[in-house]
């Protein structure tokens, strides 16, 4: 899966990409486009289960899943019209799965905002009209010899590309997101566009980045923009996720665990955005453990066991016999196998079943 992380110079999309990699190779400086060059890095996604399982098994590796997250410059108004770097890089990423649009929402005088005042549903505006504007430009670019085309043959993919684009472009026009047509496309229309990889087709979520003081109020902050957006919202605290980037896994958890004391509620950090990312895509993930390795397999919602097997080995998927099942919770209780087994909780699969997010799975196959 790849994320690509993109906003307005000045949010601190930069510094939540240092926080993410836990590195310093994106600039994070209060002036704009210091992030000239994609920044690109690859994320583990914390799950405390799966750390669970590694300390119950004493596993010698642990090896979470993954994802790839990109970092470009930020667009600016009329980027469309060459302002500024324009944006003629965003067609370089076009094959992310997810857009997170970091969005500002903290006041501080010392990090300037390039539109001189800070609104984050203004900005969310200026960010969708250059990337229709890019979309647009790709649909008008194709759609005249795509349009003629199907004028003169009845070739399935070549009419359901062509009335798809019309669709699309008459979506455009009206300053309307892909994404949001998508019940107006028929499942013929939206395989046949899958190549032009629009940015307004993909997921979107939200991030509201906020400052320390904010974090209070960080549920009532994200029912806001949800009720606004209609969309996921991540709410983000760049500040506090720097500090965290120099301290130890026990001291990190140790100024959570303080931190949601003294809120009285959940202390939102990068790992619930990364988290929705996952859900958005329909995305979850199963786990294998023992003594030399405990790993986390990403596989789609409503895959079947010999799908998930496949996540493995395709020889796993093809010569897949059984699978043997426990939740990831009754074998923490349990204490490991054995005693899920006396106790039936540990069950024997077949082909047809769906497997379940924090499965534990152990296949058997014959190839």
């Amino acid at each position: 899966m790849k994320i690509w992380i993109v906003w307005l110079p000045n949010v601190g999309k930069s510094t939540l990409f240092n926080a993410l990699t836990k590195s310093y190779s994106a600039d994070a400086a209060n002036f704009p486009f210091c992030t000239i060059e994609p920044n690109i890095g690859i994320v583990d996604v914390k799950d405390s289960r799966l750390s669970q399982l590694a300390e119950l098994g004493q596993s010698k590796k642990v090896i979470f899943a993954s994802t790839k997250f990109v970092d470009i410059a930020g667009l600016v108004k009329w980027a469309s019209k060459g302002e500024w770097l324009g944006n003629k890089f965003l067609s370089h990423i076009r094959e992310v799965d997810v857009i997170v649009q970091v969005l500002r929402y903290f006041k501080n005088t010392d990090v300037s905002h390039v539109e001189w005042s800070v609104d984050p549903m203004r900005d969310v505006e200026i960010i969708n009209y250059e990337l229709i504007l890019s979309d647009l430009e790709q649909v008008e670019k194709n759609l005249p010899a795509i349009a003629k085309k199907a004028s003169v043959t009845k070739e399935k993919t070549v009419v359901a590309t062509a009335s798809a684009l019309t669709k699309i472009k008459q979506a455009l026009d009206t300053g309307k997101l892909i994404y949001d047509i998508r019940d107006d496309l028929t499942t013929e229309e939206k395989e046949s566009i899958k190549s032009y990889n629009f940015l307004t087709d993909k997921s979107f979520i939200y991030a509201i980045n906020v400052w320390q003081e904010d974090l209070i109020r960080a549920e009532e902050i994200k029912q806001e923009f949800t009720t606004k957006l209609k969309k996921p919202i991540a709410i983000v605290c760049a500040p506090m996720e720097s500090e965290m980037m120099t301290l130890t896994k026990e001291e990190r958890d140790e100024m959570i665990e303080m931190m949601t004391w003294a809120l009285s509620s959940a202390v939102p950090t990068l790992d619930d955005m990364i988290s929705l990312a996952f859900k958005e895509l329909g995305l979850m993930y199963y786990f294998t453990t023992g003594e030399k390795e405990s790993r986390a397999w990403t596989i789609p919602v409503w895959s079947t066991a010999p799908q998930a097997a496949g996540a493995i080995h395709t020889d796993f998927e093809r010569g897949f016999i059984k699978a043997e099942v426990v939740n990831y919770k009754d074998l923490l209780e349990l204490w490991w196998w054995n005693k899920a087994k006396e106790k039936w909780l540990l069950k024997l699969q077949g082909k047809d079943y769906i497997v379940q997010d924090g499965d534990v799975i152990v296949f058997k196959f014959n190839v």
